[in-house]
């Protein structure tokens, strides 16, 4: 299949979910830690806001001889403007400065200080940010009053000129002109102008003082951590998906039902004592398993029985992608298993490129199968009987398991030698002569040999090692499988971290259910997907 993937499904986003569980929780902490650390390193600031109020009522310039400018909208933001300009500029930064002292000068007083409108409305903000709550009212009050201040001297200042202005133009006139409309005009103007002066006339007033702020505006740490927590959470999701995308792996024991369509047979746990017996230094040879470990196997068989009560499958593929899901293990315990139940069991290898089983029991390696298909030695005589080990804290039992290893001299046509009839008749005399033949193949993506047995065999089981096996590698074999008629029978999922495969307490159970358990209450209905060759 190609690498392109389809969009996500809802129980696949789920399933991504719960996979990465663990790296989005991890950033969403992180995040939340690093902005709640951040924050608390921040120095605290505290926020005082006065108000300025701009009278914008042209009595004054109308009064002054001035022209009023209209009421537009635009006039109205220019005048916004230009009273924003006069709070902003001049010198009032230093003056607020040389008043409070405590160090302060122009550069930090401008800094402190920020002056901003209320929406369209004539009041501004006279706004201090400083380390000391007290202190940020007092400079934004300083400022603003001493604002105030100065437009009113400012103020009376222009009436006053204005006053001297129509006393001169008055002055000016003769007598007949001071009876007529323009010199009672500025009679009436130089009245109206001494009143104001005399009033204290003032177009800007202090409309609310700063009181001292009980809390700081910065840092606003509950916020910033939650902000941390989110951005975290959008990070860790990115990288779940980020890491779904490109780490092909299957983590779930799911994933491999989903993707061969086939029922679970069985669940394998990661075991130091499996890993043990693995080994290609006959180290494993006289190791009995845990009895869970044990367990996990006779039940692999059980369903393997189960599935199969109308046919008759004597010659089972143990079958895997790639190189390292665990299927020769799979392969070994389970014709061990067999043979422990009193059934007569041979072992087959049949990956003449890589053979391992000889060195996993300490045996001959002997011309064994590869011998027999050139001629060069019977089967009778290329097979080795190995004692099998009763589980941990059993009785011995005395049975035996026959094995056909790979041989030693390796031949150079591994694929042809598995195709030819002297195989066809390998697979016969075995069936004549056992209960079950158990065969442990190549991986089959990496090689073809094994592809000639899967129709002469009686059943193919996958093995895939959970967290470790790749998706396109499975998706791949499926392809080929699903496309070949052969007799599929189910899964093994290996090194799962699940816990114990026994829904019983006692020795190697801990009392979980098992998930090898409920595939076979869901049987009939996973069975349903295979072609009908291939149904149990």
């Amino acid at each position: 299949m190609g690498s392109e993937r389809p969009s996500l499904s809802i129980e696949q986003v789920l399933g991504v979910l719960r996979r990465r569980a663990s790296w989005i929780l991890l950033c969403v902490v992180l995040a939340a830690a690093a902005s709640y650390g951040f924050s608390k390193q921040q120095t605290k600031k505290y926020k005082a806001t006065a108000s300025v109020s701009f009278s914008n009522n042209p009595l004054g310039q109308q009064i002054a001889g001035l022209s009023s400018g209209g009421g537009s909208n635009n006039s109205v933001l220019v005048q916004q403007d230009n009273d924003l300009e006069l709070l902003s500029l001049g010198d009032m930064a230093a003056k607020t400065a040389s008043l409070l002292g405590h160090g302060l000068t122009e550069e930090k007083v401008s800094s402190i200080v920020s002056i901003s409108g209320k929406g369209e409305s004539s009041i501004f903000a006279v706004a201090a940010t400083y380390t000391s709550p007290g202190a940020a009212a007092e400079i934004a009050n300083t400022y603003a009053r001493q604002f105030v201040k100065e437009q009113q001297t400012a103020n009376r200042q222009f009436f006053k000129s204005a006053l001297a202005l129509v006393k001169k133009q008055l002055s000016a006139l003769s007598p007949v002109q001071r009876i007529g409309s323009d010199g009672l005009d500025l009679v009436n103007r130089a009245h109206t102008l001494a009143l104001l002066a005399a009033l204290g006339y003032n177009s800007v007033e202090l409309a609310q003082e700063a009181g001292v702020p009980t809390s700081p505006s910065t840092p606003k740490t509950k916020r910033n951590t939650g902000l941390g927590a989110v951005l975290g959470l959008l990070l860790g999701l990115g990288i779940a998906f980020l890491l779904e995308r490109f780490d092909r792996r299957i983590r779930e024991l799911e994933e491999l039902e989903e993707i061969y369509r086939l029922p679970m047979l069985g669940i394998v746990p990661k075991s130091a004592a499996l890993a043990r017996s693995a080994t290609h230094d006959g180290r494993g040879k006289g190791a009995a398993l845990p009895p869970a470990e044990a367990e996990a196997f006779s039940l692999i068989r059980a369903h393997l029985r189960f599935f199969n009560v109308d046919r008759d499958v004597r010659t089972i593929v143990i079958a895997s992608p790639a190189p390292g899901d665990g299927k020769t293990t799979i392969a070994r315990h389970l014709a061990e298993a067999a043979a422990r139940s009193g059934s007569q069991v041979l072992l087959l290898e049949v990956d003449l490129r890589q053979p391992t089983l000889a060195r996993q029991f300490g045996i001959d390696a002997g011309p064994g199968l590869a011998g027999v298909l050139i001629g060069a030695i019977s089967m009778n005589e290329a097979t080795q009987s190995v004692a099998v080990q009763a589980p941990s804290g059993e009785g011995v039992q005395g049975r035996t398991l026959d094995v056909l290893a790979a041989g030693t001299v390796l031949p150079p046509n591994p694929g042809e030698l598995l195709e030819s009839h002297a195989m066809s008749v390998v697979l016969e005399q075995a069936k004549s002569v056992y209960d079950l033949v158990v065969i442990d193949t190549p991986p089959l993506t990496a090689v073809s040999d094994a592809f000639p047995l899967l129709m002469k065999v009686d059943g193919v089981v996958i093995v895939g090692r959970v967290g470790r096996s790749r998706r396109d590698a499975a998706e791949q074999l499926h392809q080929v499988l699903s496309s070949s008629g052969a007799p599929l029978l189910g899964v093994i999922a290996n090194g799962s971290k699940s816990g114990s495969l026994s829904p019983y307490p006692g020795p190697g159970g801990s009392g979980k259910s098992s998930s090898a358990v409920a595939s076979v209450n869901g049987a009939s209905s996973s069975s349903e997907q295979l072609t009908p060759s291939a149904r149990i």
